[in-house]
């Protein structure tokens, strides 16, 4: 029997330039720096760039120039401009990487119009406007990624968090609309859902959850884990791994996708 064996899987990042936002911390950050590592240049943009800091100061030497630290507020519509302009004025990018802050804990019947509309403008509209502005120059090009970081909760809407559970259908929506827009240009546009990833948001969500039910933090998160199949909360490093083979060359044929990283808790096909 004769085997052809394939070389190694080059991602075909290096020489690509990736815009993460919200990579100050968690999921942002992980996916910043698995990008930088497989050899793109990274924009990491955060509300506070000094935030960044941390981080890439533990990155080895030889990837720091790798990655440039910009300020910029979703929920600004001036700042997003800015860094629209900047990004259009040095060549754009070829991946974007929409990551937005989560909303805090709420049921639906106590959501206000204002807090409806405020989040909407940051986690969704404002998104949409930063794509529309960075897409010209990827379609020029021939290519682009475009992955946008929503949560389990659009499949399978989670106990209050409904802010959360209606802004991130929208962008769906939006994500699997836009896909089928620019595909034959060589833009992928997909939507990553993460389900327990060990973050400050999660650890969030749990301390909320123990001052509601008068448990401890460890004890609500031993009760969540039971729920995963397998066993555990993900690592931020395992979710920026799907993320990063999204926005790589070798994903050309990806696209309108919602993909789920959850260890399983999901259980709807």
């Amino acid at each position: 029997m004769i085997m052809i064996w394939r070389k190694t899987m080059d991602l075909g990042l290096a020489g690509k330039r990736a815009l993460v936002i919200g990579a100050s911390r968690g999921l942002g950050a992980a996916i910043a720096r698995t990008l930088a590592e497989e050899g793109a240049t990274v924009v990491a943009a955060a509300r506070n760039a000094d935030a960044l800091a941390g981080w890439i100061e533990a990155m080895p030497q030889e990837r720091r120039s790798q990655v440039e630290a910009v300020a910029v507020d979703l929920a600004n519509i001036t700042s997003v401009d800015a860094l629209v302009s900047s990004l259009r004025t040095s060549g754009g990018v070829d991946i974007v990487i929409g990551n937005s802050g989560g909303p805090p804990p709420g049921e639906a019947r106590d959501t206000s119009r204002s807090d409806w509309m405020a989040h909407f403008e940051a986690m969704a509209a404002n998104l949409f406007h930063l794509v529309q502005g960075l897409l010209p120059q990827m379609t020029e090009r021939g290519w682009g990624r475009i992955v946008t970081i929503a949560s389990s909760g659009v499949d399978q809407p989670i106990p209050r968090l409904a802010l959360s559970n209606g802004v991130r259908a929208a962008v769906v929506g939006w994500s699997k609309t836009l896909a089928a827009e620019v595909a034959a240009q060589g833009v992928t546009v997909n939507v990553v859902l993460p389900g327990r990833i060990h973050t400050e948001r999660v650890d969030q969500l749990d301390d909320a959850a123990a001052a509601r039910t008068g448990a401890t933090r460890d004890e609500v998160a031993k009760a969540v884990v039971t729920t995963i199949p397998a066993g555990r909360y993900g690592k931020p490093e395992e979710f920026a791994d799907v993320v990063a083979f999204l926005a790589s060359a070798r994903a050309s044929y990806v696209t309108g996708a919602k993909i789920r990283i959850d260890g399983g808790l999901i259980r709807g096909i």
